[in-house]
């Protein structure tokens, strides 16, 4: 049978779209990878149908490989015979846990997988933070791989742990820049001031552009 790798959207669980809740009301088992996609997914979802997959935080490549290995053969009890779901914040295929399980499930040819697009963050800041996209270049990078030494006019960084750290560099080349945390979901802020985001948060992204491109 078929696992579905289901997109809940940027948090809010309005903007879950149609087929996503169509598929999480077909699924036997729903599975989620944390606290918030399961907060979203239960809005659709009974209790009974949730269990919680556990995926460290950790670049250590053993460990992560043992948890979706772990992953993939508890979803594939269920997959192989009835209809399965994993959900995830934003879209399963940008930047999601989903893709490691995917390739873990190769080991059971027996499961389909197949994914529902969801909205995500790199279109959805767009309104949270009041942006129009023209014909500028614009590039989206995780945070960690840096700011690039000749960026574009228009730059998104993803999962901005360490504003602290981002800001002078973006600033040093030449960039305006605002923040957005945790939008569309409980408590967003959206932010020019690094000082206003102290504290780490993985849903946190910076918009930047070149001063005088605004």
């Amino acid at each position: 049978m078929t696992l579905y790798g289901v997109g809940l959207g940027p948090g809010d669980p309005e903007l879950l779209t149609v087929r996503g809740r169509e598929i999480l009301d077909q699924a036997t088992r729903v599975y989620t990878p944390g606290d918030l996609a399961e907060r979203i997914a239960e809005t659709y979802v009974s209790p009974e149908k949730l269990e919680r997959l556990s995926f460290p935080m950790t670049r250590d490549e053993t460990a992560l490989e043992a948890a979706w290995t772990e992953a993939a053969e508890a979803v594939a009890t269920v997959a192989r015979n009835e209809v399965a779901a994993f959900v995830t914040i934003g879209d399963p295929n940008v930047y999601s846990t989903f893709s490691h399980l995917e390739t873990a499930l190769q080991e059971y040819p027996e499961v389909t997988v197949e994914t529902v697009p969801g909205v995500s963050v790199l279109t959805a800041f767009t309104t949270a933070m009041d942006v129009e996209i023209d014909d500028s270049a614009i590039e989206v990078r995780e945070a960690a791989s840096g700011v690039p030494e000749d960026g574009p006019d228009q730059l998104l960084l993803l999962k901005v742990t360490d504003v602290g750290k981002v800001h002078p560099a973006l600033r040093a080349a030449g960039y305006e820049v605002t923040y957005g945390r945790r939008v569309f979901m409980e408590e967003p802020t959206v932010t020019s001031d690094p000082a206003d985001l102290d504290e780490s948060d993985y849903f946190t992204v910076a918009y930047a552009t070149r001063e005088g491109d605004q």
